[in-house]
């Protein structure tokens, strides 16, 4: 169809088509809103079990499950991309937006390394929480918004607890943005193809 050619109205259904097409494609992704939802979650409560309860100097190592985020989302995105003839303009805008956010989680890691970890969580959380909150805005899909809205509140509080109580707010904070949205993503998704 040449775009000279469309109407007001058939321009809103092809942006409207492109948004459902993308809805699609993501919720099919919920994959990954899982996959690093359960990742860090499970992270952080075995960093809180190692560090407050058995008291061990080497809690930290709980993060290195994220490694195995990684090497499952490469596979995993690599037999997706096979699949895949054509993105949308959202779906690579989204693409765009979760890989700016890895590298972000990345260099974070660097500079907490060298400058101390005792106020990374609050800025984790805000960042779980953009990354949804886009997601959700883009795609119109109101749990990511509100499992956004709720991480952000979540970093604030936890600008007002210790480091300790931290790391739980950051296995809440997860739950509410990645977890939780991302079994209603899957939820939908399925519906959606019961449906065609």
């Amino acid at each position: 169809m040449n775009e000279e050619n469309l109407s007001p109205q058939q321009s809103l259904e092809l942006i409207q088509s492109m948004i459902d097409k993308a809805k699609n494609t993501v919720a099919d992704d919920s994959f990954y809103f899982l996959l690093w939802g359960w990742l860090v979650f499970a992270a952080s409560i075995i960093q809180y079990v190692l560090k407050v309860i058995v008291h061990s100097p080497y809690h930290y190592l709980a993060w290195t499950l994220m490694i195995v985020g990684i090497v499952v989302s490469i596979f995993y995105g690599a037999s997706q991309s096979k699949k895949r003839k054509v993105k949308t303009y959202v779906e690579e805008l989204l693409d765009y937006l979760w890989i700016g956010i890895l590298i972000s989680y990345i260099l974070l890691g660097f500079i907490f390394a060298r400058l101390g970890w005792q106020n990374c969580y609050p800025i984790y959380m805000m960042m779980y929480a953009t990354g949804s909150f886009v997601t959700g805005r883009a795609l119109k899909f109101w749990p990511l918004v509100w499992g956004a809205i709720g991480s952000w509140i979540l970093a604030m509080i936890a600008t007002f607890t210790s480091y300790d109580i931290n790391i739980l707010l950051c296995s809440l904070a997860i739950l509410v943005s990645y977890i939780i949205p991302g079994y209603l993503l899957r939820i939908k998704f399925k519906q959606m193809q019961y449906h065609v």
